[in-house]
């Protein structure tokens, strides 16, 4: 028999990426918590991060709480929809932590170990929500 190639991916992978996705919702669930308290805590008290050297990024800490918040919020939200299984969560959550992704390489002078963490998190759950086959087109 001759093998055909396939648009989809093979089942190995799917599989992983299926577990990954299950996973990417609940980290995106757990990251985003974590935002919207970063983000409350740089609201509530510019003096709790200092800036570690000269960065290109210089937003007052207030700014950048209300963008962990709201970064946060929407991730959470995100998360939410891709446990539930909705199709556009799934979307949503590549657009949103891709910009995830971007906000914490700005974050790295504030949180330069927390930031690396949330970069490799955020990639992980990029590739989970992009390679994983859509259960309405699995055969």
């Amino acid at each position: 028999m001759s093998s055909t190639p396939s648009s989809t991916p093979s089942s190995t992978n799917s599989g992983w990426a299926a577990g990954g996705t299950m996973f990417a919702g609940v980290v995106m669930v757990v990251t985003g918590i974590f935002s919207i308290i970063e983000g409350i805590v740089a609201i509530a008290n510019d003096e709790v991060y200092q800036r570690i050297g000269a960065y290109t990024f210089k937003f007052d800490l207030t700014a950048w709480g209300w963008i962990h918040l709201i970064a946060g919020i929407l991730v959470v939200a995100a998360g939410a929809a891709i446990l539930k299984g909705w199709e556009a969560g799934r979307y949503a959550g590549i657009v949103l932590t891709s910009l995830y992704v971007i906000l914490h390489f700005m974050w790295l002078p504030y949180q330069p170990l927390w930031s690396i963490i949330a970069i490799g998190l955020g990639v992980f759950v990029i590739w989970a929500l992009c390679t994983d086959v859509p259960r309405a087109t699995k055969h």
